[in-house]
């Protein structure tokens, strides 16, 4: 890892978590409405594996999707609009929050439903492999729809198909408000992948740098071979699991143990240790972030409403060849 690595890398992590620092107030004033699903604290995940991505290859997220959505290229500016609900956001203001999407950028979503996204995954893989395109899917959920149906089924396809899905749990040990040791009884998520033939690697979600080398080394594996591949990012959300959440389930004393695995504070620490940044850089970066943001609500602010004759548009696919 170098300077360029390392500014890099930061720079994602801190524009995902002031971004979410903004959308957690702007959800306060009442300018978000609806659910709100942060990432603050798994932050490494996605800024470490969307890093091993081609731009020709394919991205599927949960509800909890905003920072795959940035990284992945959309603009701040269309995710913030899409969030107020305005006509210039990345799904027309339609999709709010939980529904971003961005085809042009091959990022599907943004899915509402727990497992919803790996059949989707499945499919966009397959259609890859019909047409001989040497593209990866990556797929992003968490550990609670390692208990879903859609799950097994996913996997024993993809297997059975030889389909190039990059499946990505992000093991933040909480599906919704039930703990992981409650809801499974095999806890070492890659033994339930394992059990249907398909390669695994488990990493420390809290870490920026391990999380980009597994998703390295899945991903050459994926173009090599064909086939999927899964990779259990263990890590944790400091935030409830959404605005709505009491969090009751569990102790503040746990929270507080895994702020001090804060991903950004310590690959800020590492790297001034290291000599690979500077206080300059960290400067830099973080002024670089705030005004982004500045101008992305700003945009959102200053965005219009989508017309009520538009709201039938789009609803359905238009009739061909007289029938319906």
């Amino acid at each position: 890892m170098d300077h360029d690595d390392a500014r890099l890398l930061l720079s994602d992590m801190v524009r995902v978590r002031r971004m979410e620092e903004k959308c957690a107030e702007l959800y306060s004033a009442s300018k978000i409405r609806g659910f709100l699903h942060l990432y603050v604290g798994e932050e490494a995940v996605a800024a470490g594996s969307l890093r091993a991505l081609e731009a020709d290859d394919a991205v599927v997220a949960t509800y909890r999707e905003h920072a795959h959505a940035l990284l992945r290229g959309v603009p701040m500016t269309s995710i913030l609009a899409e969030m107020f609900g305005k006509e210039q956001g990345c799904s027309r203001g339609r999709g709010g929050s939980m529904h971003l999407f961005d085809a042009g950028r091959r990022f599907y979503g943004g899915n509402a439903i727990v497992a919803a996204g790996l059949p989707l995954a499945v499919g966009l893989a397959l259609a890859d492999a019909y047409q001989g395109r040497n593209r990866v899917t990556a797929c992003y959920f968490g550990e609670g729809a390692v208990a879903e149906g859609a799950f097994h089924e996913s996997l024993n396809m993809a297997v059975l198909w030889h389909l190039p899905v990059l499946f990505c749990c992000e093991n933040n040990l909480y599906a919704m408000g039930t703990a992981l040791r409650r809801e499974l009884s095999q806890t070492d998520l890659t033994v339930k992948a394992a059990a249907y033939n398909v390669p695994t690697l488990a990493v420390d979600g809290m870490d920026v740098t391990a999380c980009r080398s597994a998703a390295q080394e899945a991903v050459e594996h994926i173009r090599r071979s064909g086939g999927p591949f899964f990779v259990e990012f263990r890590t944790y959300r400091f935030r409830p699991h959404s605005m709505f959440d009491p969090e009751l389930y569990r102790d503040k004393v746990e929270v507080e143990q895994w702020r001090q695995r804060d991903p950004i504070q310590m690959f800020t620490d590492r790297c001034v240790a290291e000599g690979l940044l500077g206080p300059d850089d960290v400067a830099a970066i973080e002024e670089a972030t705030d005004v982004e943001i500045r101008d992305a609500v700003a945009f959102a602010e200053a965005g219009t409403w989508e017309d009520v004759a538009d709201l039938e548009t789009d609803l359905m696919t238009p009739a061909s060849g007289g029938q319906a």
